[in-house]
C-alpha cells in the first residue's frame, strides 16, 4: 500500500510519528499554511521525498498547477519551486509522482471551490486508470454534458468531464465542448502522451518550458518554473501557452516529450462547439435593434448565472462603473432568484472623495448588495508596487499601474470577509470598444478588428492583471463578460453597430438595458473613467502620485541610457523605466514576457493612460 501523510503540528513530530507506526507506512505530517516561511515548507517536502512518500496532503487555509515530465534531476529539489504558486491554492497542497516515470510528477495547490471532499488532483477514477489530470479552473457546462452524454461521475468535480469527454472523442473535441475558464495537464499513460491546453481568452494562466532533450516543466505561474534545473548547457524559454490552443506530446519512456502537435480548438470570433448542447430560450435570428438588445441582456444574464456555480461566497468588485456595475447588480438578482444563502458582498476601493466610490456607493445602495469600501491612499499603492510586479510577472505600464488598486483590493477580501469567488468586469471594453480611443478609429470595421485584436492578447494585460492581483489572495476571479457565447454574438454583430455613437463608447450595450432600471441610469450612462482618476482623491490622481515618487527614483541620465540597458521592449518613460528595473531585479532575461507595450491606436501616444488623451474628460469635468 502506498503511504499516506496525516497532518501533525510539526517537522519533528512528523518525523517521530513515521519512525513509531506499523506498516502500511502513514505519515504524520505538519500543518502547513501558506504564511510559513518557505524554508518550513520545503522541509516537508524533503522529509517526503526521503521516505518514499506518493501521496500527501498538506494543509493550507483558483487553483495553481505545476508538472514535470523528464526531469533529470532531484525531485525533492525540483519540487520546491511548486511552493512559490502556494498563494493560487491556500486550502491543500499535493504532490504526486508517476507510477512508471520515476522523473515526472505533478504539484497541485487547491482552493476548494466545487467538491471539496473529492477535489484534490491529480484528479483519477477507477474507470480510466491511466489517465492523470491537473487543471485550474471551472466547467460551466459538466453537469449538462455528463447527462446529455450519459457519463458515469465518480466524483462531484466538475474537471471529472474532461476524462469522459477525452476517452470518447479525443483530445481537440474534448477542448472545444467545455464552456469554461481553464488550463490543464493530461497525462495518458496507455498511450503515452501529454496533452496541454487553455481556455480561449487565457483567463487561467498557463506557463511552459520545454528544453531541447525533451524536458517539459509546466506551472500556472512563471515563477514556479524560474529556478527549475536541467542537464542542457543552452538555456530553455519559458513562454505563456498560447489560448485556445492545445498541444500533443509523445511521452518516451524515460519520461522525455516530444511534441507533436498545437492547434487551435477555438477563436473569440467563431461561435462555441459547445453552444449547441445549451439552447437558450428566446433568443432572436435578425440583426434589428431591439431584437440584438434582448439578446444581448439574455446572453449576458445566462453567462452571470452559469457562473453562480461555487460551494463558497460569492462576492464582486464594483468600481462604479458601467462594467462592473452591471455584473454586481445582474449578479445580486439572480442571486436572489437562486436563493442564496448570503447578501452579494460588492467592494469598491479609492481616496474618501473618488468618483469610483461615490458612484460604487450609489449602485449598492440601489441594487441592496452588502457594500464594502476599501480606503486607498498613494502611499499605499506606491509600497505596493515592487510586490505588485512580482506577482504579475509583467512591467507593462497600464498592467502594473491598473493592477496596484485590485491587489490592494484583493488583499483586503481575503483578509476582512469570506467572500472567494469574485465576480468582475474584466474583458466588456475589449468586446464592446470600451476604450476612448476608440472614438477616433478610422472606420467601424478598424474598430472591430483593433476589439479582435484586444481580446486575443487579453491573456498579456487585463486578464493576467485580475487573475494574478486576486489570485495572490487566493481568490477566485469569474469574468462573464467574457463568455464564449456572449462574445462570439457581441462580434458577429454589424461593424456600425458596435461602434461608439453620439459621442459614447459601448453605446450598445448602454442602450441594451436602457429602461430595465437594473442599474441607475446617471451610471448606465457614465463615461469611462481613466482607472488612475477614478479611485483616488478629485485633487490629486494616482497617476500625478505615482510620477511625482517615480521622478525621485529615475533620473534623466537613467532613461537616456534606457534603450541600451534595455534593448528589447525599451521603455521611453521614466515610470516604464522603474518598472522595468523592478521587473529585471526579480526576473532577470524574462523581458520577452511582455512581448510589447500596451497602447492606444490612432492617436499619438506616449503614455497608455486615457488621462493623457486630448479626447478625454474625466468624471469631474463633465
Amino acid at each position: 500500500m502506498v503511504p499516506v501523510c496525516y497532518v501533525s503540528r510539526s517537522l519533528t513530530e512528523c518525523e517521530q510519528r513515521y519512525s513509531q507506526t506499523q506498516s502500511p507506512k502513514r505519515l504524520h505530517c505538519a500543518c502547513v499554511t501558506s504564511a510559513r516561511p518557505e524554508q518550513e515548507r520545503v522541509g516537508y517536502i524533503s522529509l517526503l521525498n526521503r521516505y518514499h512518500i506518493k501521496h500527501f496532503f498538506l494543509s493550507f487555509r483558483m487553483c495553481g498547477i505545476w508538472a514535470l515530465f523528464g526531469s533529470d534531476e532531484c525531485l525533492a529539489v525540483q519540487c520546491t519551486n511548486a511552493m512559490k504558486i502556494a498563494h493560487r491554492g491556500p486550502d491543500a497542497f499535493r504532490f504526486e509522482n508517476v507510477n512508471g516515470f520515476t522523473n515526472c510528477c505533478f504539484g497541485f495547490h487547491r482552493l476548494a471551490i466545487v467538491d471539496q471532499l473529492y477535489g484534490m488532483q491529480p484528479l483519477r477514477v477507477k474507470k480510466f486508470p491511466y489517465l492523470w489530470l491537473c487543471y485550474n479552473g471551472e466547467i460551466y457546462n459538466h453537469t449538462r454534458l455528463r447527462d446529455h452524454f450519459k457519463f458515469d461521475y465518480q466524483t462531484k468535480v466538475d474537471g471529472e468531464i474532461l476524462l469522459h469527454l477525452y476517452d470518447r472523442f479525443g483530445i481537440e473535441k474534448m477542448a472545444s465542448l467545455l464552456d469554461g475558464v481553464f488550463a490543464f495537464i493530461l497525462l495518458d499513460t496507455a498511450n503515452r502522451k501529454v496533452f496541454l491546453g487553455r481556455d480561449t481568452y487565457g483567463v487561467r494562466p498557463l506557463f511552459r518550458m520545454l528544453t531541447d532533450d525533451g524536458f517539459l516543466a509546466v506551472c500556472s505561474e512563471a515563477k514556479g518554473l524560474t529556478q527549475i534545473t536541467h542537464s542542457m548547457s543552452t538555456p530553455a524559454k519559458i513562454t505563456p501557452f498560447l489560448p485556445g490552443h492545445f498541444e500533443v506530446f509523445d511521452l518516451k519512456l524515460n519520461g522525455k516529450v516530444e511534441s507533436v502537435q498545437m492547434d487551435r480548438f477555438h477563436c473569440c470570433t467563431d461561435e462555441p462547439k459547445h453552444a449547441s448542447y445549451n439552447n437558450l430560450k428566446g433568443l432572436g435570428t435578425d440583426f434589428e435593434l431591439e431584437t440584438v438588445k434582448s439578446n444581448i441582456r439574455i446572453l449576458f444574464e445566462n453567462a452571470v448565472k452559469k457562473r453562480l456555480m461555487a460551494h463558497r461566497r460569492i462576492g464582486c468588485l464594483l468600481s462604479g462603473g458601467l462594467d462592473s456595475s452591471l455584473v454586481a447588480a445582474t449578479l445580486v438578482k439572480l442571486a436572489k432568484e437562486e436563493q442564496l444563502e448570503y447578501p452579494i458582498q460588492t467592494f469598491a476601493i479609492g481616496a474618501d472623495d473618488s468618483p469610483d466610490v461615490a458612484a460604487a456607493r450609489k449602485v449598492a445602495d440601489y441594487i441592496g448588495s452588502e457594500h464594502h469600501e476599501v480606503s486607498f491612499t498613494p502611499e499605499e499603492g506606491i509600497q505596493a508596487v515592487e510586490e505588485v510586479i512580482l506577482h504579475l510577472e509583467c512591467y507593462d505600464i497600464t498592467t502594473v499601474r491598473a493592477s496596484v488598486g485590485m491587489y490592494l483590493i484583493s488583499k483586503y477580501i481575503r483578509e476582512k470577509t469570506d467572500s472567494v469567488v469574485i465576480f468582475s468586469g474584466e474583458g466588456s471594453d475589449e468586446l464592446t470598444q470600451g476604450y476612448i480611443y476608440f472614438h477616433k478609429a478610422p472606420s467601424p470595421k478598424a474598430g472591430a478588428d483593433e476589439s479582435v485584436r484586444l481580446l486575443k492578447e487579453l491573456y498579456l494585460f487585463d486578464v493576467l492583471r485580475a487573475d494574478r492581483t486576486t489570485a495572490a489572495h487566493g481568490l477566485e476571479l469569474r469574468v462573464p463578460f467574457l463568455d464564449h457565447k456572449f462574445t462570439a454574438y457581441y462580434l458577429s454583430l454589424p461593424e456600425e453597430m458596435r461602434a461608439p455613437k453620439d459621442g459614447v463608447e459601448k453605446h450598445l450595450l448602454r442602450e441594451s438595458f436602457k429602461g430595465m432600471n437594473l442599474i441607475p441610469d446617471e451610471i448606465l450612462w457614465r463615461r469611462k473613467e481613466a482607472f488612475s482618476d477614478g479611485m483616488t482623491s478629485m485633487k490629486k490622481s494616482w497617476y500625478t502620485s505615482l510620477q511625482e515618487h517615480i521622478e525621485s527614483e529615475v533620473n534623466d541620465s537613467q532613461l537616456e541610457k534606457a534603450a541600451k540597458l534595455f534593448p528589447f521592449n525599451p521603455p521611453t518613460t521614466k515610470e516604464g523605466f522603474y518598472f522595468r528595473q523592478v521587473f529585471e531585479k526579480m526576473y532577470p532575461g524574462c523581458c520577452d514576457w511582455t512581448p510589447h507595450y500596451w497602447m492606444p491606436r490612432w492617436i499619438k501616444a506616449t503614455d497608455p493612460s486615457a488621462r493623457t488623451l486630448s479626447i478625454y474628460k474625466p468624471d469631474k469635468d463633465q
